[in-house]
C-alpha cells in the first residue's frame, strides 16, 4: 500500500501545478457536446475519489462485502461541474484525494484483502489492496484526457 500512497501524492502534487496552469475558459471547453470537460473530467477524479474513499472506509469494518457502486455519468451530471470554477474543482481534487491517501496510509494490512462489491449487476468482489492500486491506474488514464500523454497506461 505504501507504494500506492507515495504514487498518489506524487500525482496529485504535480497535477495540482499542472491543472492550475489551465484557464477557466480551457478547463470548461467541451470538443465534442456530449463528451466532458477537463473540468468534469477532474470532477469525475472527485468523485471516484469519494465513492473510493467509502470503499477503503466501509470494508475495513463490515462483516460482509458491502456493495458500494458509482455511477459515473449521473453522478458528473448531477453535481454540475460546469457550473463550479476551476479553481475550486482542482481544491476539491487535490483534497479529498490528500483524505484517500490518509485513509490509505493509515489502514492495517490485515484489511487489504477485505472484498467491496463494486458491480452494478451481480457480484463482482475486489480486495481493497487491488481497488488501491486500481485507482491510480484509473486515476493516470482519465489525467491523459486532461493533458495527453502523461502515462503509457493502458485501462481497461
Amino acid at each position: 500500500m505504501e507504494h500506492v500512497v507515495k504514487e498518489l501524492n506524487s500525482i496529485v502534487e504535480e497535477y495540482t501545478g499542472k491543472f492550475n496552469q489551465f484557464s477557466e475558459a480551457e478547463l470548461a471547453d467541451k470538443p465534442i457536446p456530449h463528451k466532458w470537460s477537463k473540468k468534469e473530467v477532474i470532477g469525475h477524479l472527485i468523485d471516484s475519489a469519494q465513492n473510493n474513499l467509502r470503499r477503503f472506509i466501509v470494508c475495513q469494518y463490515e462483516s460482509a462485502p458491502p456493495k458500494i457502486v458509482y455511477e459515473q455519468d449521473f453522478w458528473v451530471e448531477a453535481i454540475n461541474y460546469q457550473l463550479i470554477s476551476g479553481a475550486e474543482v482542482i481544491n476539491l481534487w487535490r483534497l479529498v484525494n490528500n483524505q484517500v491517501a490518509n485513509v490509505l496510509s493509515g489502514m492495517h494490512k490485515e484489511f487489504y484483502s477485505k472484498t467491496c462489491n463494486t458491480s452494478k449487476d451481480g457480484e463482482q468482489l475486489r480486495t481493497l489492496e487491488w481497488l488501491a492500486e486500481d485507482y491510480v491506474k484509473h486515476m493516470k488514464h482519465h489525467l491523459n484526457q486532461v493533458i495527453e500523454n502523461s502515462f503509457d497506461i493502458v485501462y481497461p
